[in-house]
């Protein structure tokens, strides 16, 4: 690994200040630093044959020693005052942005997170690009929502390509984010690239829709309590191939790809971030109930009545009974599990499947299948002791 001069935290611009004639070297700045994807970024820049200085952006430091590796920084990017004074001493000295970052705090398709997303980017944007003498890219993460609405109709087109026009129903944030980027970067040299995950899967206590946490907590629960793992969705969503799979390494990789390899031209492009390889719940739960080492009865594993906010909320205290008797890394079931989520999302109403020619022949053809995704996360968490063994 190239040599890399990092702190633990940037409590001042000393550390920038000092460095600032080191301009030979790729300077990132991540938002989200301590999300699923955001973490994976800063682990293959911490591994690239190119020599990368990190700064990762965040409201609150993770629990693991990973924030030890790179700069990190505390900020609310709602507060604008506190975004600029802690991002402004950055913008002549960072080369890549990556931007994998959003609020949740309301519903998806509403004024409100429309708001309160565009304000985060903009404060953001306001600090960093004045004097951003040296930025050469930015990288923007939405995700596969792009192509469908929550209000009105689902779509009956199974297969999105990045060319799909907007859906005119209803607010997506993810347009106004885009539109925004473009707008302020346009005429000058910085290159812009999109990227459009589905269902990501990676490991953090920082995700507010974590699949693969919820996953976890719902089979170690099950596996505590002896109860059966099944799956509770509609049987459509449980047969038939329904939304795409995203590792959050291969989304990580996309992102590097896009901002170094100089495939992607000034004007920007747009590229969806998935495995590339189908698959159905049907055919996956049962592996996956064997590697977490639970009950599965292929018979009644899946139950269409099945909700998991009603059946795993009213057992939220079990889990620090788990975390307790397994000596795992403290935390608080609601770090790691959303059932509200899962229910959302095998009962969703759309199909989310996406094209990936375009990524291919722009030269990034790593695939994964979701099967091996999910096993491989399971692994991680074990060892990174969020779950039991």
């Amino acid at each position: 690994m190239s040599s890399l001069i990092v702190t633990t935290t940037m409590g001042s611009e000393d550390g920038i200040l000092m460095r600032r004639n080191e301009v030979d070297e790729n300077v990132a700045l991540i938002f989200g630093v301590t999300g699923l994807v955001g973490r994976e970024i800063v682990k293959r820049l911490l591994t690239s044959k190119q020599r990368w200085r990190i700064y990762g952006v965040a409201r609150n430091p993770e629990i693991s020693s990973l924030t030890k590796m790179y700069n990190f920084i505390s900020c609310d990017l709602l507060n604008a005052s506190e975004t600029k004074q802690s991002l402004s001493p950055l913008q002549d000295i960072v080369s890549h942005v990556f931007w994998v970052t959003w609020s949740g705090e309301y519903p998806l398709d509403s004024d409100k997170c429309c708001l309160q997303n565009k304000m985060m980017l903009t404060n953001a944007l306001d600090a960093i690009l004045p004097n951003a003498t040296r930025l050469k890219h930015f990288s923007l993460q939405t995700g596969m929502k792009h192509y469908v609405s929550l209000v009105g109709e689902g779509s009956s087109l199974c297969y999105y390509s990045e060319k799909c026009p907007r859906k005119s129903s209803g607010r997506n944030f993810y347009y106004v984010l885009e539109d925004l980027l473009k707008e302020k970067i346009t005429g000058n040299s910085v290159v812009w690239s999109v990227h459009r995950p589905g269902l990501l899967m990676g490991s953090s206590t920082r995700t507010l829709y974590n699949f693969m946490g919820s996953l976890c907590v719902y089979g170690a629960m099950c596996k505590y309590l002896n109860l059966p793992f099944v799956f509770g969705g509609t049987r459509e969503c449980w047969e038939e191939s329904y939304i795409d799979g995203s590792d959050s390494n291969l989304v990580a990789e996309q992102h590097i790809f896009a901002a170094t390899s100089g495939r992607v031209r000034a004007k920007g492009e747009a590229f969806n971030a998935i495995n590339g390889v189908g698959f159905t719940w049907k055919e996956i739960w049962p592996e996956i109930g064997k590697k977490l080492g639970v009950q599965v009865n292929e018979t009644t594993m899946f139950d269409e009545g099945f909700s998991f906010d009603k059946e795993m909320g009213k057992r939220k205290h079990v889990w620090g009974e788990i975390v307790a008797k397994e000596k795992l890394v403290r935390t608080e079931i609601d770090d790691l599990a959303n059932w509200v989520f899962m229910d959302l999302l095998f009962r969703f109403p759309s199909k989310l499947l996406g094209k990936r020619e375009k990524v291919d022949k722009f030269g990034f053809k790593r695939r994964y299948r979701t099967l091996d995704s999910i096993l491989y996360w399971i692994d991680v968490m074990r060892d990174e002791k969020l779950i039991p063994l």
